[in-house]
């Protein structure tokens, strides 16, 4: 397993010279007291906490898996001694509230912590992950006395919180979900169904767990429209805070899966447990929407972890793999062979995970700050803004990175050839590992879906126009600078065709719906490639800029200007073939009849 060390110059570079995060925090009446020197502080003690304890643990996560009795859910050696020390850090506080015990910090810091646990171990990080939603339904949501009863320990980590939506029956479709709730005399409901898929439902990490569910009352409305949602804990709150029984909601199993085998993934069984309704009555559906964005922008750093931790084993790799002869002379002479990272083959490997990783570094910050200004701008206006920006570019940021994410850790596993296969080395769990990433929080299918039909087609193109409007106005500032006309032209002409295309497909819509997902998954991708480009056109002109302002750090610069070239030559072309796909249209997949997909 690599070897995690958290990139803390990139880190740094995104943070301060491509978004100048300092500015923004200081426009945040929330943030006021987030000077530099307590982020720089906060992310140093964090990597030290990531590279230290929790990627040691994450080849053990692995190999031991949980653990399941009829007693509840045993977690892999050292992941319960090493969430004591997480939550003893404060670190589950961050991004809470004051009032609750808070720290009231900007949820994007919370992210750039979110994406150093996820590179180190994401199986372990999934157990506070989850608490992330639970946390934000009850505030959002929660009464008064729903509040005071368990925020303040879900916020400093002595319980955990998961979401309880998935049936066996049903995936995303949530609208055939056949949970039920029945009134209790007392004001709370018994709480009847099977969940699965249910990330840390169980294990042995904190004293107590808060089920989030989605539940049916008795005679509520078909469809998404009868969905209501409650607050099932595994243990039933005195008035005291105290802990009192053992409600009726166990953990049946837990998966047997490719990957993630540190996180408990549980079949919960719900068995009239008593929950108590949180939001309004058949309003379930609404009130877990209200914070998808940052819980999809969470699932989207999977991408980027992977990524992440990939390119770091490939390419220490890479350095030290004596193999052949470079083509263009001996490079080695003194040994054997070159190492095998001066073959073109393993370079555009390792540009190729760089890009990625680089690129979605800063699409997921950009957008995390969004998410700061959606709750905490000073203005209706402003957080309107940030919220539609937000919206747009979170199923972009979920998919597209999930995807390419994927790709990332494949290329790191095949730099390493026949090694890369075996589990020693570890690149083959960040595969299995990753794959998850395309699926939960919505398939990429749906959230192409969500993207085209909902987000753009929807609201005639105005999302889109909304960002491509800060592209065009880059290009233009960018305009008569000579030396970015390799990234701004290309830039521009694609910015143009990503309206033509989108005019183009909605035309075909309009004479038939399926055109629309037989396009939607090629137009989330080349939507993609295309808002990477945007930021790695930023990228490439903050480094332009300091290396003609004479900094002493050549090498950081000069690589970042070198991959976002790498980028708009070998990785941006990709977006002319999912254009014509998009556009070849619905025909070639939806004329054959069913009873021909034969075997």
């Amino acid at each position: 397993m690599p070897e995690y060390k958290a990139p803390l110059r990139d880190i740094r570079f995104v943070m301060d010279e491509l978004l100048n995060v300092q500015s923004h925090y200081r426009e945040l009446p929330s943030a006021e007291m987030t000077t530099p020197d307590m982020v720089d502080a906060i992310i140093q003690e964090g990597a030290k906490f990531c590279e230290q304890v929790l990627s040691p643990l994450n080849r053990v996560g692995d190999e031991e898996g949980c653990t399941w009795s009829e007693d509840g859910v045993t977690t892999p050696t050292g992941f319960k001694e090493a969430y004591q020390q997480y939550v003893e850090g404060g670190w589950p506080s961050m991004t809470a509230p004051e009032d609750f015990g808070g720290q009231g910090l900007p949820e994007s810091l919370g992210l750039v912590m979110s994406e150093m646990v996820g590179s180190s171990n994401w199986a372990w990080g999934m157990y506070p992950g989850l608490s992330h939603g639970a946390v934000n339904t009850v505030i959002l949501h929660g009464s008064e006395e729903q509040k005071a009863m368990y925020l303040p320990k879900l916020v400093s980590g002595e319980w955990t919180g998961t979401m309880c939506l998935t049936e066996p029956h049903c995936g995303s479709d949530l609208g055939i979900l056949r949970s039920k709730a029945e009134p209790n005399a007392d004001g709370s409901y018994s709480i009847t169904g099977t969940k699965i898929f249910i990330s840390a439902g169980e294990h042995d990490m904190a004293e107590n767990i808060v089920h989030i569910c989605l539940a049916r009352l008795p005679d509520a409305p078909q469809g998404t429209k009868g969905i209501s949602l409650f607050i099932v804990p595994k243990f039933l709150v005195n008035e005291d805070g105290s802990l009192g029984e053992r409600n009726s909601v166990t953990c049946g199993s837990i998966e047997h899966k490719m990957g993630i085998h540190g996180n408990s993934t549980c079949v919960m069984n719900f068995d009239g447990a008593k929950g108590y309704l949180i939001g309004p009555e058949n309003k379930g559906l609404a009130c877990m929407f209200t914070f998808m964005n940052f819980a999809r922008l969470g699932t989207a750093i999977q991408g980027l972890s992977a990524s992440e931790l990939s390119f770091q084993g490939a390419l220490t790799y890479a350095k030290d793999r004596l193999a052949m002869r470079s083509l263009s002379g001996v490079k080695n002479p003194n040994g054997p062979a070159d190492p095998i990272i001066v073959h073109p083959d393993v370079r555009r490997m390792l540009l190729t995970q760089k890009a990625f990783t680089e690129g979605s570094r800063a699409l997921i910050y950009y957008t995390a700050v969004q998410g700061d200004f959606v709750h905490h701008g000073a203005t209706e206006e402003v957080r309107n803004e940030a919220d539609e920006l937000m919206g747009f570019l979170t199923p972009i940021a979920k998919a597209f990175l999930t995807e390419i994410g994927y790709e990332s850790a494949n290329l790191g596993m095949q730099v390493y050839g026949g090694h890369g296969f075996i589990s020693e080395w570890g690149m083959e769990q960040i595969v299995r590992d990753t794959r998850i990433a395309l699926m939960y929080e919505g398939t990429t299918g749906i959230q192409a879906l969500d993207l085209l039909g909902r987000k753009i087609l929807m609201t005639q193109g105005e999302s889109l126009k909304r960002f491509t409007k800060l592209v065009h106005v880059f290009c233009k500032e960018q305009a008569e600078n000579a030396d970015m006309n390799e990234f701004v032209e290309p830039l521009a002409k694609l910015n143009k065709e990503w309206g033509d295309l989108t005019m183009k497909i909605g035309m075909a819509a309009m004479k038939n719906r399926d055109e629309v997902g037989a396009a939607s998954v090629d137009y989330l991708m080349y939507s993609g490639y295309a808002v990477l480009a945007y930021f790695w056109a930023r990228m490439a002109l903050v480094a332009q800029q300091k290396l003609a302002e004479g900094t002493t750090e050549t090498g950081f610069y000069t690589a970042k200007l070198q991959t976002a070239r790498f980028y708009f030559k070998r990785i941006l072309p990709r977006t002319l073939s999912h254009a014509q796909s998009a556009l070849n249209g619905a025909g070639c997949m939806m004329d054959m009849e069913v009873e021909n997909f034969a075997f």
